[in-house]
């Protein structure tokens, strides 16, 4: 009876452990790929009223815009206030999921006062994240 309860208690933990595992879609990506955010900094303040540049970083990965799929290839995805999308489906396209399909690797963006956070991740030629998933550190910045 102990081995039943025993066997029973390790489904259940793993059940619970595998549904918080957030899922990547199926386009490889080099696990020493790493995307940062080079400007702005951590806790950087930014003027008020007028477009700021935001510029991205990617080593061990190379950049590629949409509908070419190349190996080890991706684009830019800039998350504006949010959180990670899910990482089996393709990434939104809004105002806080900011889609960089032609290559670029910069962007000006302008935002009201107040806290915010930017995010990268890299999507393949589809907008999917790639597996393992590749994206940056959220940083906070300012706008005043």
């Amino acid at each position: 009876m102990k081995r039943i309860v025993v066997v029973a208690a390790t489904v259940a933990l793993l059940a619970g452990t595998l549904a918080g595992v957030a899922h990547a879609g199926t386009t490889p990506a080099d696990p020493k790929a790493f995307v940062y955010i080079g400007w702005p900094n951590e806790g950087q303040t930014m003027p008020a009223g007028k477009p700021f540049r935001v510029w991205f970083g990617l080593r061990n990965m190379g950049v590629a815009p949409s509908n070419v799929e190349f190996p080890n290839t991706g684009h830019h995805h800039l998350l504006v206030d949010t959180d990670l999308p899910s990482m089996d489906q393709p990434i939104p396209s809004d105002r806080n999921h900011l889609h960089f399909g032609a290559g670029e690797t910069e962007t000006l963006i302008q935002l009201p006062p107040g806290k915010h956070t930017l995010q990268l991740l890299m999507g393949d030629a589809h907008h999917v994240p790639h597996n393992p998933p590749v994206y940056s550190k959220k940083i906070t910045i300012y706008v005043k």
